[in-house]
This record gives C-alpha cells, sequence and structure tokens, in this order.
C-alpha cells in the first residue's frame, strides 16, 4: 500500500472473518448481501464458488518480500478535537496538514502454484495477513475486505485486464488469512521507478552520458511510464463505474508483469491491494452500528464519509462524488511519483518528499512547482516528460490534484486526455 493510503477505522465491535467459513446465506463472507440484482447475483456466487479454498490445493514457494501499512490521517485546517467541524468553502476539498505514522498489519508475500485440479501448475502469489495475535481484528476486517472486493469485481463479465485476480485463500490454524493471486508480476511500479533511477545514477556516474543513447532511454522510459498510467487509470475506471473506490493507490499498489522498459508493448499494469476499498452502495450513509448490514464496509470507510463532510458533502451523491474525487487525487500523486521519481537519479526525490513538496510547499500550485523544478537540473527529464503538448502533463496534474475535490475530473476523462493519448514522444 503507498504512503498516501490511509484509512484506519475502530473496529472494536466487527466481528471476525474466516476466509474458509462462508456460506451462500450464512455467517462469514456472502455475496448476497453486496447487489441486489438476480443476475449479477448469480454470477457473484458463482464466482465465490469457483474460489479454490483448501490449502492442501496449493504449494508454498519461497518468501518474495513483506511490507507494511502507513496511515496518513488528513486533516483539514480547522478541524477541532472530537468529531466537531468548522470548515469554510475556500477549505472544501483542501488537504492542509497530515499525521503520518505506521501501521500495525505486516503482509508476508509468497510464491506459489495451485497443486490441483484442472488449473493445476498455475503460478500465483499469496498475500498474507497476520492472525489478531499480531495483527488484531484490523487484519481480519482487510482480509475479508480484500476477498470481498475481488469476488463482486470478478463477477462483471467485462472485468479488464488491469485488476490483479484472486483464484483463492484459506485461514491457517494460527489465524493467518492466506490470500491467492494469479501471478501478474513480481514488480510493482514503486519497484520499476527504484530501478529506472538507479539506471539514471549509474549512467550518470560513469562521465558525460551519449545524448543519443540518453535520448533513446528516456523515450522509452516516457513510454513506459505512460503505458503504466493508462493501465492504472483503466483498472480504476472500471471500479468506479462498479461503485467501488480503490482507497490505497499508490506506485506499490500496481504490479507490472514485466519491468523492462523495452516491452513497453507487452505491459499489463494491474491494481492490487483492495484491502481498504469501499462499496459505496453498501457504505453510504455510513451507519455506525456493528448489527446493521455491511458493518464491514461501514467500519473501513467511516473516516472516508467524516471527510467528506466536513469538505461539504452532505448528500449520498455528493459522498459518492468526493469518494471518487478522492481516488483521482491518490491517482494525481501517483501520476507526479511516475513523472519524477523514474527520471531523477536515486535518492533525489521520493513519495514522501514530493508529496510535501506538492502540498505543503507550493499548497497544489502545480505552476509553482513546474517553476521550482526549471532552477533544479536534476528535475530536468521529469520537466520535459511533463512539458509535452504544450505542458499537457502539468495541465492534467493540476486537474488531479485540484484542492477542490468537486473539480477534478473523473477517471474516464483522465484516459481521453490528450497527454496520454499519444502526444508524448
Amino acid at each position: 500500500m503507498n504512503p498516501v493510503a490511509v484509512h484506519r477505522a475502530s473496529f472494536d465491535c466487527v466481528s471476525r472473518f474466516s476466509l474458509i467459513r462462508r456460506e451462500s446465506g450464512g455467517g462469514g463472507f456472502s455475496g448476497a448481501r453486496i447487489v441486489k440484482s438476480r443476475g449479477r447475483n448469480r454470477r457473484l456466487h458463482a464466482v465465490t464458488a469457483s474460489l479454490i479454498t483448501s490449502a492442501d490445493s496449493f504449494e508454498v514457494g519461497r518468501l518474495i518480500g513483506s511490507y507494511g501499512f502507513m496511515n496518513v490521517t488528513r486533516f483539514l485546517s480547522r478541524l477541532r478535537s472530537g468529531d466537531e467541524f468548522e470548515s469554510t468553502s475556500d477549505d472544501f476539498g483542501r488537504l492542509k496538514s497530515q499525521d503520518i505514522g505506521e501501521g500495525a498489519v505486516k503482509i508476508r508475500l509468497y510464491e506459489g502454484r495451485i497443486s490441483q485440479g484442472p488449473f493445476r501448475g498455475t503460478p500465483i502469489t499469496f498475500k498474507v495477513y497476520p492472525g489478531q495475535r499480531a495483527g488484531g481484528i484490523e487484519a481480519d476486517m482487510m482480509a475479508a475486505n480484500e476477498l470481498n472486493a475481488h469476488s463482486f469485481l470478478q463477477s462483471n463479465k467485462n472485468l479488464p485486464a488491469n485488476l490483479l485476480i484472486l483464484v483463492g485463500g484459506f485461514e491457517t490454524q494460527f489465524g493467518e488469512q492466506w490470500l491467492a493471486f494469479r501471478d501478474g508480476g513480481k514488480d510493482s511500479a514503486a519497484d520499476y521507478a527504484r530501478i529506472a533511477s538507479e539506471k539514471t545514477s549509474r549512467a550518470r556516474s560513469q562521465g558525460a552520458w551519449n545524448p543519443y543513447e540518453k535520448e533513446v532511454t528516456m523515450k522509452r522510459r516516457r513510454n513506459f511510464v505512460v503505458a503504466i498510467l493508462q493501465g492504472a487509470m483503466k483498472g480504476l475506471a472500471f471500479m468506479h463505474a462498479n461503485d467501488r473506490l480503490h482507497q490505497s493507490l499508490g506506485p506499490s499498489s500496481i504490479v507490472l508483469n514485466t519491468p523492462a522498459e523495452r516491452e513497453a508493448m507487452y505491459l499489463i499494469p494491474r491494481l492490487r491491494d483492495l484491502a481498504f476499498s469501499v462499496d459505496i452502495r453498501q457504505s453510504l450513509p455510513y451507519r455506525p452500528s456493528c448489527l446493521e448490514e455491511g458493518a464491514t464496509s461501514g467500519a473501513l470507510s467511516e473516516q472516508l464519509w467524516r471527510r467528506a463532510t466536513a469538505s461539504g458533502a452532505f448528500t449520498v451523491f455528493e459522498k459518492r462524488a468526493f469518494g471518487i474525487a478522492d481516488d483521482i487525487y491518490e491517482a494525481g500523486l501517483l501520476f507526479a511519483y511516475l513523472a519524477f521519481v523514474p527520471f531523477c537519479e536515486a535518492g533525489v526525490m521520493d513519495s514522501l518528499s514530493l508529496q510535501r513538496l506538492l502540498e505543503n510547499t507550493f499548497r497544489l500550485d502545480i505552476e509553482a512547482v513546474r517553476e521550482y523544478c526549471l532552477a533544479d537540473e536534476r528535475l530536468e527529464e521529469a520537466v520535459k516528460f511533463l512539458d509535452f503538448g504544450d505542458r499537457a502533463g502539468w495541465e492534467l496534474l493540476q486537474a488531479m490534484l485540484n484542492a477542490d475535490h468537486r473539480k477534478r475530473p473523473m477517471a474516464e476523462a483522465v484516459l481521453s486526455h490528450r497527454f496520454l493519448n499519444g502526444i508524448v514522444k
């Protein structure tokens, strides 16, 4: 999950979900309450029934790595203690300050494969949530919500290639929740950006960079970054069209089937990390009682809807628009990250320093950011990239990071913007 994603809630009254205790009409995970449409219900049950839920059907390989979650709580400048909010029209949708802390849930990733059945031999990636003893009930909530979100989205017959596919899951005797995903690649967009910046550092450390080689490299890099953004926005547009918010979009939540810039034409970026995904229809209006249907979704989205109210969104329609705009804002930060980090030497720019530059130093004034970057030769290639099409990149970045959430574009509008449609060379 990216450092910008935040959405801690109170889980005091939410019951534990087990991934292997599912009945179509009973407790645990059930698709029946997600949507009222009979046709969609049948497809959802078909998806959940096809998930592999026996641990004996999997083989576990080596540990790939692990990661944690950063909690970044967003405040308006006039946030008072408790639940009281005071804001003016100038404050609507504006990010004023942040409180950053480390989350308690630590995720492990393993290689694996399916060992039984018609898909025997299919490579997979395990995402392991700790049991309650190590991660608390929050870990179980996140695992259950991720399973719920993937099952719902995969029940859509128009599912795009830009979402990671869940194939099953199980719970161990220690309470760990193991989710199995079809292998979509080992590298994330964050991994790619780090590799690209390290290559830039190596090339410049060897003395003068051959101008021809540099231009070929940068052209491939620009095309690769645009391809990542296109894939990510296609996945996000699909989620929004199905009333699902991602709510943890960032460079680490996009997996790539290849990190090689020469293979841009074969690149398929896929969204992952749906642990904080919000079902808009299920969680609006938010109902705090844990006895209400959809308590999982409500608890995970509580902070989002409180921020929506603080930003002047009161009706269900306004809150839905706020939630979508919140995802677009995170996509804008992702865009900024991919526009800068791969084009700079290692250590020049990272996710948090870039976010602070945009939000705290320049208050989301992207034109002022450009003027600042022009004075730093280390950011030259990033400026060139965003300058294509008469500064089309800066234009799109300003739209996605607009301080007023009501003025941010929809995902489909981002996809159709000229910067993502052929002007970058």
